[in-house]
């Protein structure tokens, strides 16, 4: 399954900036409460979406572009706070956080009753990834030391980190967004 549909890349930077990285806690909320304004439709939006892939086989592009549009920036805001990235997360500008999901084919790439047990299917990912969880928590305490130490976000950290992201990306596009029925890997690499 190498070729999974939905991916996420992240531009590794060789230097980090330590001291946004030790406020980062701070800098962080405005942005966050901006995301949590808007998410409430984008979660709103998921059961719409499945109603219409159930009744109609369809998923409305613009749906899908806004869905996308605040995954994109909902993992710019995740890549900030884990101090993957030092720039500020932008409202409409990818920053060198790199999302791939394609829009889907409904009547061809979608079983139209997916929908109503893919949220079934991934409680065995969200019991592995709770315990990602942790370990993502402890490597960015450890980041954040090592970043004040040498300027550097330990790359073997930065990509179990990125893997913890890609991997939640393949579950929320299978089971949030539902733009695939392709069922996420097991995996943290590409």
């Amino acid at each position: 399954m190498k070729d999974y549909p939905v991916n996420l890349k992240i531009d590794y930077s060789e230097t980090t900036n330590r001291l946004t990285a030790l406020f980062r806690l701070v800098l962080i909320i405005p942005i966050v409460i901006i995301l949590g304004l808007i998410s409430t439709y984008a979660e709103a939006l998921s059961v719409a979406i499945a109603m219409m892939i159930l009744f109609k086989e369809k998923y409305p592009k613009f749906w899908f572009d806004w869905n996308i549009g605040i995954t994109k920036f909902a993992y710019r805001i995740a890549a900030y706070f884990f101090l993957m990235r030092d720039e500020y997360p932008s409202t409409d500008h990818d920053q060198s956080v790199l999302i791939t999901v394609p829009y889907p084919d409904v009547k061809n790439d979608l079983n139209r009753w997916m929908p109503l047990i893919k949220w079934i299917l991934i409680i065995p990912h969200l019991i592995v990834l709770v315990f990602f969880f942790v370990g993502v928590a402890l490597c960015t305490i450890f980041a954040l030391f090592s970043i004040l130490i040498t300027g550097k976000y330990p790359k073997v950290l930065f990509g179990f980190v990125e893997g913890f992201l890609r991997w939640t990306l393949r579950v929320s596009a299978y089971a949030l967004l539902l733009t695939t029925d392709v069922y996420p890997p097991f995996r943290l690499k590409e």
